[in-house]
């Protein structure tokens, strides 16, 4: 019987997938008890979402315990980020009082979603910078942050709690994407 081995050694790099881990089960778990808790037929797109979100964690796990190779590990995660990026701010946004925040989210998105691409189209995907994920990741926080910020001001009924909360579980998706790129880049 073969023993599992996990890819990351340093303490760091464990402590950065669990922090992710953390945060997006707790905010996933706060989700699907507020889909319960309002019912399907109101909240349908945001089962859509944290399936994809659930299938984000389970990849990390996966590859953390070396069952993926990174090359499908940052297909599989992009494409999946990318399916919430077209839902959730392109699709069907939050709804926005403010035009300019509303406008400035949409193309954040679309750059997010175009950068997201470039990434992952590249057969060299290995070349891409730190600068250029971290970038990646605070578009991310940027439109979190904006969100956050609109829909906290102006609460719209009951859901505006869970959609609050929910906002913050794709930047710590992408936070963990990031600390497995960077990680995996160390160990070549």
């Amino acid at each position: 019987m073969s023993e599992t081995k996990m890819r990351f050694k340093k303490k760091s790099q464990i402590f950065d997938i669990g922090i992710t881990a953390l945060g997006a089960i707790f905010s996933v778990g706060v989700m699907l008890y507020g889909i319960s808790h309002l019912g399907l037929k109101e909240t349908w797109p945001e089962l859509v979402l944290n399936l994809c979100y659930i299938a984000c964690l389970v990849m990390m796990a996966i590859y953390f315990f070396n069952g993926m190779d990174s090359r499908r590990f940052n297909y599989r995660v992009s494409v999946c980020i990318g399916i919430t990026v077209l839902l959730r701010d392109i699709l069907f946004p939050p709804p926005l009082e403010n035009y300019f925040i509303h406008l400035a989210c949409l193309v954040l998105a679309v750059l997010l979603l175009v950068m997201l691409t470039f990434f992952y189209s590249r057969k060299d995907w290995k070349s891409y910078t730190k600068g250029n994920l971290w970038m990646l990741f605070a578009i991310d926080m940027l439109i979190a942050g904006l969100y956050n910020y609109v829909i906290y001001l102006n609460p719209v009924n009951e859901y505006t709690n869970y959609l609050l909360i929910e906002i913050w579980i794709r930047p710590s998706i992408f936070y963990g994407l990031v600390a497995c790129f960077l990680s995996e880049q160390e160990v070549d």
